[in-house]
């Protein structure tokens, strides 16, 4: 059956109907504060239950409890702080127990009930979190420009932002009707933040032979320069599902979500929030969520050890290549031949093939995928 959501119940925090009007007129008397973009996506994640069972931003109990156990105060785990920062200046008289409106470029996304206001060590969040504290690092470097003072208390949403790929948007409580409405028993959900080559077809078929259903979940949002764009990822898996994929095994939908970077600790952030989307089985890849040579290639395997109560089972299966002696893709533990037979598919090397107009071969990428990428000017998110 579909995975119950973590902590047993999906939150829902999205006022709606009586109840959204009279929070948008209380919230032309309260004070504002300004958010940007990622804890705007936040709010958004928070009120669909994306991020279950959190209802708000993290109080300094739970942000302490995540930061040194990876639990929050009710033990559930809990790997990623979700926290909301402002300076003293933009909250003025603002105190604990006060209402507070949250806007984005002058428009009121939610009201938030101040629960607590508190100091935090944003280089011991880098510390913990993202186990370095280089600010080479873009998860780091976007800690250390946070503001000083972090904000907790539950939300309620009110309005939503703009969103260009609401057609490929689903929430957790859409997948859930979706997936019980297919009779979809074991789902295994898919993380992606690039498009799909090879390797990445070997790992979700592989793991389909044996779940009712495949869910890719690509994140859409914020990325650092040199990653894909969001509609090349969508219009690449369109592709690869539409021409490779049988009939009624896959949805395919994209999430806003930050994406961190924060290596084995994100991993268990992707696996909780698939969980929350209905999925019973994860995915996880070879340094998932890693970035440059911050983490090990199996740390993010090996995290899931720490985490027997987790209630969603990840998949870890093994990187893929192409041999030519076999005449296909296959994994280190199914091929007999030496590296002379294999082709190792390489997102550096694909990326910059792609860059220049190159069309990949067909060892590495679907000739379809390739032609959807290279149908966009430029692919790639700029500096």
């Amino acid at each position: 059956m579909v995975s119950k959501p973590h902590g047993g119940r999906l939150v829902d925090r999205v006022a709606r109907g009586r109840r959204r009007e009279l929070l948008l007129d209380e919230a032309k008397e309260l004070p504002r504060l300004e958010v940007g973009f990622d804890r705007a996506v936040d709010l958004e994640d928070i009120a669909h239950g994306v991020y279950s069972p959190l209802e708000g931003f993290m109080v300094q109990e739970d942000y302490l409890h995540v930061l040194y156990d990876m639990r929050l105060s009710t033990d559930h785990p809990w790997t990623i702080p979700i926290v909301l920062d402002a300076d003293p200046e933009e909250l003025g008289d603002v105190r604990e127990g006060d209402d507070l409106a949250l806007t984005h470029r002058g428009r009121v996304l939610a009201v938030m009930r101040v629960e607590e206001i508190y100091g935090w060590d944003k280089r011991e969040y880098a510390r913990m979190v993202y186990k370095t504290t280089d600010p080479k690092h873009p998860g780091v470097a976007k800690i250390y420009g946070m503001k000083e003072l972090l904000v907790g208390g539950p939300i309620d949403l009110v309005d939503e932002l703009p969103n260009p790929l609401e057609r490929y948007t689903l929430w957790p409580a859409e997948t859930r009707v979706l997936f019980r409405e297919r009779g979809w028993r074991r789902i295994v959900g898919f993380q992606t933040r690039n498009v799909p080559h090879l390797g990445h077809e070997y790992v979700q078929k592989a793991a389909l032979t044996f779940v009712d259903g495949l869910f890719i979940n690509p994140l859409v949002g914020w990325k650092k320069p040199g990653d894909y764009r969001d509609e090349v990822i969508l219009a690449a898996y369109e592709a690869l599902v539409k021409h490779y994929y049988p009939r009624n095994v896959v949805v395919l939908a994209a999430l806003r979500m930050n994406m961190r970077y924060a290596g084995p600790r994100e991993a268990i952030h992707h696996a909780i929030v698939r969980k929350n989307f209905g999925c019973t089985h994860f995915i996880v890849g070879r340094d998932h969520a890693g970035v440059g040579d911050y983490y090990g290639p199996y740390e993010a395997w090996e995290i899931f050890q720490e985490f027997p109560d987790l209630g969603i089972t990840p998949l870890f299966i093994r990187e893929a290549f192409y041999c030519r002696k076999c005449g296909g893709m296959v994994n280190e533990k199914v091929c007999p031949h030496g590296d002379e037979h294999r082709v190792r598919i390489s997102g550096t090397k694909l990326r910059e093939m792609l860059r220049r107009g190159e069309k990949p071969p067909k060892t590495m990428m679907r000739p379809e995928v390739a032609e959807a990428v290279m149908s966009f000017d430029n692919p790639f998110v700029e500096a």
